[in-house]
């Protein structure tokens, strides 16, 4: 397929992209969902002025937001269950009996290794830290753990068991995509994937070092568990909804159902344990939990969830659509992919070439869902070529996606981090080593050629280029 634009005028709209993305984001610190918004009209602007037909870039358009309906629809799901367990007591049961048994010395080990679980078990990073890591969150605020350090451990765990687990999204997407047996991207993602984690939790435990003599504000603690004990009916019941959707992961239940049944118990629950009415179940639905339980601390840790926190996160979802959809129109895409073709020579350099281009395009558009299924189709038939199996790719795919959305502020994972978490991006990313640390040893892999599987094929397409 030859570009419907000229490598000038896509290299125009490349640059355009980048300018107002740092710029706008980086130098000006607009709202991100805005600054996407403005990248896509920009480029759709420039497209069309240059012949580009509107119907074409349309299309796209609503072909990536298509992609992306499913992810739309969990992140709202959680928003509402986050909201409710909130109402339910059941996250602030968790935040109790946390302040109560788990000390600051090995808090943040524990914590990762909880999401790293919740998430393997559950497939959705996102449920994991909307629910275990804010109860988390909280947790931490009464044992004076510095948050970013907590968020750094929460958004570890979450996102190597969202990597490493079947039942998650970005993990079929990325094996569905090129063409890869689900359990075999999976183990190839070990690679990767483990030394982070190991490196991270050696972190956490040298962290959890400094808070090992110190002393507690047990009067803090107190407060905190007092407040709990006043404002919520702390009985042990409260914790069906979380019970009920790993019995009902465990068999493989749809995501989105699951969900619905954790929202309905949370409902329920809310209802009789703790004696809130219909209408209050639904305001906690669509506003989070807004009570004032009398502890401004305690406020922090429960006054959250709800539809409408959500939507920001969803806004920049359909913004990413708006801002990738025409550089594909414009053909940049496939003029990328012939400049790989011409210029990488062995499996190495090809390889090498495929995680810059999918880092760097990732980092613009800020959404896997977008990148996954824009670059799947095209490069999985370049790996063949070079004899080389198509789950190096899938691996590059969640190496430079999936593990690296939390370090992208206006992409939609790092957004809702962010924005779940209540802390900045930059301010708990250098403590989340396994983040960063997929791409140095997916770079160290490539040019060693260990843990790089060769094609299934007999005969590659083209002898010429091996990666050796």
């Amino acid at each position: 397929m030859q570009p419907v634009l000229s490598t000038k005028k896509n290299i125009i709209l490349m640059v355009v992209a980048i300018v107002i993305v740092f710029g706008g984001i980086a130098g000006i610190k607009a709202p991100s969902t805005i600054v996407l918004i403005t990248g896509g009209a920009a480029i759709i602007f420039l497209s069309l002025l240059w012949g580009i037909k509107w119907e074409d870039i349309e299309r796209d358009i609503l072909r990536s937001i298509g992609h992306m309906m499913i992810p739309i629809l969990i992140l709202l799901a959680v928003g509402m269950m986050i909201g409710v367990w909130m109402l339910s007591g059941t996250i602030p049961f968790l935040v109790y009996y946390g302040l109560i048994l788990l000390k600051p010395s090995i808090f943040l080990f524990v914590a990762c290794l909880v999401c790293a679980i919740m998430t393997l078990m559950n497939g959705n990073s996102w449920a994991t830290i909307g629910t275990v890591g804010v109860a988390l969150m909280g947790v931490s605020m009464g044992l004076e753990i510095p948050l970013y350090y907590t968020a750094a451990a929460v958004v570890v765990g979450a996102i190597f068991g969202d990597k490493v687990s079947p039942l998650s999204d970005s993990t079929i997407l990325a094996s569905s995509i090129t063409d890869v047996e689900l359990m075999d991207h999976v183990k190839h993602l070990l690679y990767t994937t483990v030394p982070g984690l190991v490196i991270s939790l050696i972190l956490y435990l040298i962290i959890g070092f400094q808070f090992n003599n110190e002393t507690v504000d047990s009067e803090n603690i107190s407060a905190i568990l007092n407040s709990l004990n006043d404002n919520f009916n702390l009985n042990p019941l409260v914790m069906l909804p979380p019970l009920a959707v790993l019995i009902l992961i465990s068999r493989r239940a749809p995501a989105l159902p699951v969900y619905g049944v954790g929202i309905f118990l949370g409902a329920v629950i809310g209802a009789f344990f703790q004696d809130r009415s219909i209408m209050e179940v639904a305001e906690a639905l669509s506003d989070g939990y807004s009570y004032d339980t009398g502890l401004d601390i305690v406020n922090q840790i429960v006054q959250q969830g709800g539809l409408s926190s959500m939507l920001s996160t969803v806004a920049i979802l359909i913004a990413a659509a708006i801002f990738g959809a025409p550089l594909q129109t414009s053909g940049l895409i496939d003029i990328m992919l012939n400049k790989i073709k011409q210029f990488a020579k062995t499996g190495r350099s090809m390889m090498a070439s495929c995680l810059t281009l999918h880092t760097g395009f990732f980092t613009i558009i800020g959404s896997y869902y977008v990148t996954y299924a824009v670059f799947g189709p095209v490069l999985k038939n370049l790996y063949d070529d070079y004899g080389l199996h198509r789950k190096n790719l899938s691996r590059t795919f969640e190496d430079t996606g999936t593990a690296l959305a939390p370090l992208v502020p206006w992409s939609v994972t790092g957004a809702f981090i962010a924005n779940t978490l209540q802390v900045p991006n930059g301010e708990f990313i250098l403590y989340a080593p396994m983040i960063y640390l997929g791409i140095v040893f997916a770079v160290i892999y490539i040019m060693t050629g260990f843990g790089i599987a060769k094609s299934d094929q007999q005969i590659p397409r083209n002898t010429s280029k091996q990666i050796s």
